[in-house]
């Protein structure tokens, strides 16, 4: 499988740059208003400010010039209103930029078909991933959420951020990208492949320990990274040695940054990708939308979630020659 066979083609490219040429239109004249209205709006305040300053030094003790109480309290006053109109001038990118993942994604992901964008909301299939695949949290978040079809291949594709503890204490358990899907043969119980991790492998040692059995792939260099586990092992061991162990290996080449995570629940599936940053990280409105520098790697990367997600679909499908 390559991550090619998962990328638009040439037609759905050039929809995709004429969309982007009829945004970055927008985005520049944004960015033209702000650069003009800043200065005007915060300048106003400043001169204002300096002109009551020197009104009051005609009143105000001449050891007291500029620095008397009502000077202290106009400059608190003023800083306050530049601040006000500071964000009064920027409203024609803060618009903009308000919007500006709600209408790009669409966009850049237009050969996804019955797509969908959502943000900061729970996704649907995330009640059904296994806890085991990312340990022990109690506070979550959610960032961008695409879901779709492509090519009767129907995901779900998030941002996740899941913490354990509050405040400076607290530990990441997971923080980056989710891919959920159906897969196309069920499997009876719950597989997990996860990285070797302390909080990991503290979390089975104690939750799930009595639940869940430990398997090796047979591969040393995977089971080194991962850890395998599950409750029904007759059935998740063929699995675990043959096409899991392959999807692993192909993606370790595909995504070679921290080892990404699998989960087969019954008849879903989810493959998880730990990424530090926003995964659809756009530019800042100053900075103009280059296809190959901002958007193209970003759909390459949705091309290798899809692929493996893909590949991860058919763990406990028969063989076609079946």
């Amino acid at each position: 499988m390559e991550t090619a066979d998962f990328m638009p083609g040439e037609a759905d490219i050039a929809a995709i740059k004429s969309n982007l040429d009829a945004y970055e239109a927008e985005r520049a004249s944004a960015y033209r208003q702000v650069r003009w209205r800043v200065p005007l709006f915060v300048g106003l305040v400043l001169v204002f400010v300096a002109l009551v300053a020197w009104l009051f030094n005609k009143i105000a003790d001449p050891n007291e010039q500029w620095f008397s109480t009502p000077h202290v309290f106009l400059y608190v006053a003023g800083f306050i209103a530049a601040i006000v109109l500071y964000f009064q001038a920027i409203k024609p990118a803060s618009r903009l930029q308000q919007s500006f993942r709600d209408r790009l994604l669409p966009i850049i992901f237009g050969f996804i078909a019955e797509m969908r964008y959502q943000h900061g909301v729970t996704p649907n299939s995330f009640d059904r991933l296994p806890r085991g695949v990312v340990g022990s949290f109690n506070r979550q978040a959610f960032d961008d959420i695409v879901s779709g079809r492509y090519e009767e291949f129907p995901f779900e594709l998030y941002e996740a951020e899941l913490r354990e503890g509050t405040g400076k204490g607290s530990s990441t358990a997971f923080k980056g990208v989710i891919v959920a899907f159906e897969t196309i043969a069920p499997f009876p119980g719950i597989l997990v492949a996860t990285r070797r991790a302390d909080v990991v492998v503290g979390f089975f040692r104690g939750m799930f320990a009595s639940k869940m059995e430990e398997l090796s792939s047979g591969v040393p260099e995977l089971d080194a990274a991962y850890e395998f586990r599950t409750d029904n092992a007759q059935a998740a061991q063929p699995l675990v040695s043959g096409r899991l162990a392959q999807a692993l290996k192909w993606l370790g080449e595909t995504w070679p940054d921290e080892p990404a995570r699998v989960a087969l629940n019954g008849s879903d599936g989810f493959l998880l990708l730990p990424q530090p940053k926003n995964f659809f990280e756009l530019p800042d409105i100053s900075v103009p939308l280059d296809y190959q520098t901002h958007v193209a790697p970003m759909i390459s990367d949705i091309g290798a979630m899809l692929a493996t997600a893909a590949l991860v679909r058919k763990i406990g499908a028969r063989d076609e020659a079946g």
